[in-house]
């Protein structure tokens, strides 16, 4: 098992898709929260959270994307809608509505599925969320899809985890980064990471904001470079969606794994406010 970090995690799971499964585990008893990584991370990127959400008293689904980790690498398309469907279907094989705790562009199929499917979701937790493309910049964006084609996606992947952790690094940063390069090393799975970044685009996610009913939260790492103001890019999303907004600090894509106590406690309290409401 690719995203195992200890010999007591659970076996993994799978879920059918028309073109493929995708990898989940589940742990714990109570109220459903469903977990979705970001691109080019691992399920087990909530390895620090998902204890603490479970000894809350609640069950803790994590699932891979398509082509990451231990899903399969035969899908043809992949992005926010690709995903967005799979975390419905998901849900739907599970058998009861859930909150989704989406990181990066898994945040924006969140929306998508929030919007599209409001009787399945009772909350959203939207972690360093991408709901809408940044500024575009051809040179940059030529450039970086230079970089993620499969010869030396790997590598320049390696190089780049680093600043996307900016602030504290988990202190099994580099057993994790091991992991994670691993499973990009697999052949086809390079390949499906490299299309992931070709294909992904967060318009679906914007169109969708305006749909959305669901309660929600905001969780931003104050020093999340994935944004060149990520304060205001919070702001943004708490306003349209009426959300509350919890900035880290010391934390960067990642506050899950970087700060896990601060976004437990930022996470279970709004989980309160859900079940007192």
């Amino acid at each position: 098992m690719t995203t195992s970090s200890a010999a007591s995690a659970p076996s993994t799971q799978y879920l059918a898709r028309p073109e493929g499964r995708i990898a989940y585990d589940r742990q714990g008893i109570g109220p459903l929260l469903v977990l979705v990584p970001g691109m080019g991370e691992l399920r087990s990127s909530y390895r620090h959270l998902t204890p603490l959400l479970v000894a809350a008293g609640y069950t803790v689904v994590t699932s891979d994307l398509r082509g990451h980790g231990d899903s399969d690498t035969t899908f043809t398309s992949y992005g926010d809608v690709e995903t967005a469907g799979d975390i419905r279907a998901l849900i739907d094989h599970l058998g009861e509505s859930a909150v989704i705790v989406g990181n990066s562009m898994a945040a924006g199929a969140a929306v998508i599925v929030a919007a599209e499917h409001p009787d399945q979701i009772d909350g959203l937790v939207l972690v360093g969320p991408f709901v809408r493309n940044p500024p575009a910049n051809a040179f940059v964006t030529a450039l970086f899809r230079a970089m993620m084609v499969p010869l030396w996606i790997a590598p320049v992947w390696k190089a780049y985890m680093p600043t996307l952790y900016a602030g504290r690094k988990p202190d099994d940063f580099e057993q994790y980064r091991t992991a994670v390069i691993g499973s990009i090393k697999r052949k086809a799975y390079g390949k499906a990471f490299s299309l992931t970044t070709q294909q992904i685009d967060h318009d679906p996610a914007e169109a969708k904001l305006s749909a959305v009913r669901a309660p929600a939260i905001v969780i931003m790492g104050e020093k999340d470079s994935d944004f060149s103001d990520p304060a205001a890019e919070a702001r943004f999303i708490g306003d349209t969606l009426d959300a509350r907004v919890v900035m880290v600090p010391e934390a960067g894509h990642y506050p899950q794994a970087q700060q896990p106590q601060v976004t437990a406690d930022a996470v279970l309290g709004f989980l309160g406010a859900i079940r007192t409401a």
